[in-house]
């Protein structure tokens, strides 16, 4: 078995005649968190979303290159995509609590698989919450109102609703772009923990974020990636005096 869970090669997007991505190659390694940092309209989104396919979703643009999880290409013909979106899980900038339950916020992609099973469901339930570091903060209150909660909290409850489909991957888009330091360092917490039982790929809020959560970086300027490697090492001596200004605050 390979020791990299996804494998980038040569990928490009386009948007009709606006190019997203140019000749992207990035390997992921299991297990671990892999940073993709940059300023805005670098590409981090797009290269996200064309990891599960949300890129087909609206009007899909071109790509060329391909995406391998597990060795096989996520673009060859006949793939099925609902599959593809089952191991590959996504959390956006914004928390989205569905206008139900707690625990049917949790439930809701199992159930929607025909899980029906009350035991099954509560057991799954449970433990999406607790590797999300929320469990402790709602298991009186599991039939309160997801929107009842805390912007954070709702954050995490998208994170369990996530791990809930029992993923292998799992990205994240910003997503404590809109939260207060401490439901932010709570995320954090909880991603360190995750990258023990799944893969993770992160565009985080900041560089900051990066370099406390991040095993591995990629710095994304303009649709390029510039440098990649380990994040200690990119944060002390990157290769591209790019990357170094963009770290260090000299723009971006």
């Amino acid at each position: 078995m390979s020791d990299f869970k996804i494998q980038i090669e040569r990928f490009g997007y386009a948007y009709g005649n606006e190019t997203a991505l140019r000749n992207i190659t990035l390997n992921v390694r299991r297990n671990s968190i892999l940073a993709i940092f940059g300023p805005a309209r670098g590409g981090k989104t797009t290269l996200l979303r064309s990891i599960n396919r949300l890129t087909d979703i609206g009007e899909p643009g071109t790509h060329s290159g391909r995406i391998l999880l597990d060795g096989q290409d996520i673009y060859a013909p006949g793939l099925d995509v609902a599959s593809l979106r089952r191991r590959v899980g996504m959390v956006f900038a914004l928390p989205v609590a569905l206008p139900m339950s707690i625990l049917d916020n949790v439930a809701y992609g199992q159930r929607l698989r025909g899980v029906r099973s009350p035991s099954r469901i509560q057991d799954l339930v449970q433990q999406s919450l607790e590797a999300a570091a929320l469990w402790d903060e709602v298991r009186d209150r599991l039939d309160a109102p997801a929107t009842s909660l805390s912007g954070g909290q709702q954050q995490r409850l998208s994170i369990a609703r996530v791990l809930a489909l029992e993923p292998e991957v799992i990205l994240l888009d910003e997503p404590t772009a809109a939260l207060d330091p401490i439901s932010t360092a709570k995320i954090e917490e909880a991603l360190v923990t995750l990258k023990r039982q799944y893969t993770i790929i992160i565009a985080p809020h900041n560089v900051q974020q990066a370099g406390r959560v991040a095993d591995d970086t990629a710095f994304f300027l303009m649709g390029e990636c510039i440098e990649a490697g380990p994040a200690s090492q990119l944060f002390t001596v990157p290769r591209d005096q790019r990357t170094e200004d963009y770290i260090t605050g000299r723009f971006g």
